[in-house]
């Protein structure tokens, strides 16, 4: 069903069902919860969890290579069927890898082959947040992103690499190197404002936020009047997207500059 990006719509939802794969629970569902709401009431949003590998307790305890491989362990093709099995009951009209690094880590030809597979088991479009981020960028016509990031520097770098061969380039960037996406779930809007901030460059037309623990939902408009640029957050484009797919209108005032100008 296309490759992720650009995705055909399968008849319009009047009352989309978005059924989301996420990594850890209790850390950042009820801010795609509410971006769905500040858009249309009538979305319904449904969860189901990727599980982690039997060897990962504590996330924020591991080194930078093993946080690496167990993420981008949660991307493998099995961890994600069983997790989108979870969803059959729901009968979403469109699917949606709700993860950044676990797509992205797989370099673009995995993350669109992510999408297929889903799409080919749920009878439905599929995306994911990296798939959904270069989406939003081309259809608002951006070649030029800072990144405001809360990996270290080699994940960071690999989502860099991740936009470049969907050809967009990263011209400056910050690497926070938090611990979890469970402590990055109670960042509150100062340390968001701050991490975006930093994420800023002079030469860069947006700021990309890949974090789908952070509460961003009610934080994009005032972001982007203090940088005097869009903001795309991770919740924000895996909403975007998927309304998309879902032939259901991708508009709405007080999402940012994203629904407010792109299809």
């Amino acid at each position: 069903m296309g490759n992720g990006e650009e995705m055909p719509e399968v008849g319009r939802a009047s009352t989309p069902r978005v059924g989301l794969l996420y990594p850890t629970r209790d850390c950042g569902e009820d801010d795609f919860v509410r971006m769905a709401a500040l858009l249309d009431p009538s979305i319904t949003v449904e969860f189901s969890y990727v599980e982690w590998g039997e060897d990962v307790s504590d996330i924020a305890e591991m080194g930078a290579l093993e946080k690496l491989n167990a993420v981008r362990e949660l991307g493998e093709p099995d961890r994600l069927a069983v997790a989108a099995a979870g969803l059959t009951g729901f009968a979403p009209h469109v699917v949606a890898l709700a993860c950044s690094s676990c797509s992205f880590l797989q370099g673009l030809d995995g993350a669109r082959k992510q999408a297929a597979d889903l799409a080919a088991l749920m009878g439905a479009p599929a995306t994911g947040t990296s798939l959904a981020f270069v989406a939003a960028a081309r259809a608002m016509g951006l070649s030029r992103v800072g990144l405001a990031s809360v990996y270290g520097e080699e994940v960071t770098s690999a989502f860099a690499e991740f936009l470049a061969d969907a050809g967009i380039t990263t011209t400056h960037h910050v690497a926070m190197d938090a611990p979890s996406d469970r402590a990055l779930a109670s960042w509150d809007r100062h340390r968001i404002a701050d991490l975006t901030e930093r994420g800023d460059g002079p030469d860069a037309e947006a700021v990309l936020v890949p974090e789908t623990a952070l509460h961003t939902a009610d934080l994009v408009p005032g972001l982007e009047r203090r940088l005097g640029k869009p903001v795309l957050t991770a919740t924000q484009v895996t909403i975007w997207h998927a309304l998309v797919a879902a032939g259901h209108p991708a508009r709405g005032d007080g999402a940012g500059a994203l629904f407010a100008r792109a299809r």
